[in-house]
């Protein structure tokens, strides 16, 4: 008498993608957060011109740039974090910058006046991100500024991602 066995669904392993890096806080480490960006959401099967790898490049660089111009302290690097989370992905850049001015949050980002020269990073991340926020870095000092870019055919890129 021979065993039959009850075929199991396939099931994708579940794993936790994330990618973190931390960077000279100088235009230097900005730039390479981007590139870094980039290559890691290939690496995920989110290829180079799409949508949301375009995003991600523009809401790493403008975070990246802020955490450089605006969370600098002498001797500390910043963090880049991505992360696959369902639907869409995260990004997070930390400075250990603790003391005010703090970035905006969502609801307080005000456009600039045409001839100021600052002020349209937020704005920027504010446009391409569907969720963002500004939290307590952890471990402190310091802060985060997470946003979140959705995935469309999220399914298709789980599929294709290595494990």
């Amino acid at each position: 008498m021979t065993a039959r066995s009850t075929p199991r669904p396939t099931r994708l392993p579940v794993t936790v993608r994330a990618f973190t890096q931390r960077l000279s806080a100088t235009p230097r480490g900005a730039r390479l957060a981007r590139r870094l960006a980039l290559s890691q959401l290939d690496a995920w099967g989110i290829p180079h011109g799409t949508d949301v790898s375009e995003a991600v490049a523009v809401i790493v660089a403008e975070l990246a740039a802020n955490a450089v111009t605006h969370g600098r302290v002498p001797g500390r690097d910043f963090e880049l974090r991505l992360s696959l989370v369902a639907g869409s992905v995260r990004v997070e850049v930390s400075d250990t910058r603790a003391e005010p001015p703090l970035p905006p949050g969502p609801n307080a980002v005000r456009e600039p006046l045409p001839l100021e020269e600052g002020g349209r990073g937020l704005v920027l991340v504010h446009a391409l991100a569907a969720r963002w926020e500004v939290v307590d870095r952890v471990p402190p000092p310091g802060k985060t500024v997470r946003a979140e870019v959705d995935v469309p055919g999220w399914l298709g890129i789980v599929k294709r991602c290595p494990v």
